[in-house]
């Protein structure tokens, strides 16, 4: 009977101590659905265009900066990460990651590796 119940118990206990194999990485990183981020984005005098073929622009009129002067990228979103590749003039590129926070319809929010976030509504 002894016997019994120690096996009864090791079993219990090895039960009791497995955990799920699934991933919970879907509740910590959201997808986004990268359709709503098409279009002009507006965060005070900063503007972020981002068309449909992954490219995109950036650029500030408080730098006396027009559209037609932009700074270029490409883009990418994977779960909850935009992550902009500016293409500058020589050649070279920058990357730049971003963490999601909010992306509707009308309203984008990020923020960089340092939590500095910006909030932009669509224009």
């Amino acid at each position: 009977m002894k016997r019994f119940a120690l096996i009864f118990v090791s079993i219990a206990a090895t039960v009791l101590s497995m955990t799920s194999c699934s991933s919970d990485d879907d509740d910590v990183n959201p997808n986004f659905d990268e359709s709503l981020i098409i279009g002009k984005w507006k965060s005070g005098t900063l503007y972020e265009r981002y068309d449909l073929d992954y490219s995109g622009a950036t650029w500030d009129t408080a730098d006396d900066v027009t559209e037609a002067e932009a700074q270029n990228f490409t883009w990418t979103i994977t779960k909850d990460q935009l992550e902009q590749i500016h293409i500058i003039e020589n050649g070279g590129k920058v990357p730049k990651v971003y963490t999601i926070t909010n992306l509707t319809a009308t309203t984008l929010e990020y923020e960089d590796a340092y939590r500095k976030s910006k909030s932009f509504s669509k224009i």
